[in-house]
């Protein structure tokens, strides 16, 4: 089977410390939970990566070439380029989406 390369971004791997800080000294236990359930669902991606949705939002602006997994509160957003998944964006399901992907896509192409 033809594996995927997956990447992340820096604004992904900025989103994954931020989550594993913001549980550290909470619990643990949960933080390294977390860490390997999103480490699995990317890890996933190498062999089906369109398995995760298009992301609704964006979706609703005509933007069709990201998607989406969920994991727990967590939404990982990546695109698939050729044989490389890249993840960009690590989002808690919790907040408005709208607002922070529109934000930080905008961000994302200045």
């Amino acid at each position: 089977m033809n594996k995927f390369k997956t990447i992340f971004s820096r604004y992904a791997e900025l989103d994954l410390i931020e989550i594993l800080d913001y549980y550290q000294d909470m619990n643990p236990t949960y933080t390294k939970k977390i860490l390997d359930r999103i480490e699995k669902r990317v890890e996933d991606l190498k062999e089906f990566p369109e398995r995760g949705r298009v992301v609704p939002e964006l979706e609703k602006q005509n933007i069709m070439n990201y998607r989406e997994l969920i994991e727990e509160y967590y939404r990982i957003i990546y695109s698939i380029d050729s044989k490389t998944v890249i993840i960009h964006s690590i989002l808690d399901g919790r907040r408005n989406l709208e607002e922070l992907l529109v934000r930080k896509f905008m961000n994302y192409y200045r």
